[in-house]
């Protein structure tokens, strides 16, 4: 009687971070937000008649849309950072230089995110 290798069939090793589908439908989550901020953003522009700062200043002071821009900007930085993990994960092959750019990248996210709420709520 032959046996089965040990990493065929149900019992079969798997190795790996198995990020596929959830970070395919998180990228698609968050491009419909981006999309629905844009669409919202250019018919405030369009249908408005208060093109000064005071104008953009009063748009952004309410508190819905300033929570909203939060919400799109961090799903901004998630997009970004799917897609950027993948390219340094796909051409870069040294570990340490790619746990490095990684890094780099990670720091570079947070700092725009923190900056992101400073703009949004130092009004």
């Amino acid at each position: 009687m032959a046996t089965t290798p040990k990493n065929i069939g149900q019992r079969r090793l798997v190795v790996g971070a198995h990020y596929g589908m959830r970070d395919w439908l998180a990228q698609r989550v968050t491009a419909i937000v981006m999309v629905v901020f844009t669409v919202i953003l250019l018919v405030s522009f369009l249908t408005g008649q208060n093109f000064t700062y005071e104008g953009w200043a009063g748009l952004f002071a309410r508190q819905w849309f300033k929570l909203f821009t939060m919400v799109t900007f961090f799903g901004l930085f998630y997009h970004v950072w799917v897609g950027i993990r993948d390219i340094w994960m796909d051409y870069v092959k040294p570990v340490g230089i790619r746990l490095t750019l990684q890094i780099a990248t990670v720091l570079w996210l947070l700092a725009c995110a923190a900056w992101t709420v400073q703009i949004l709520w130092s009004v």
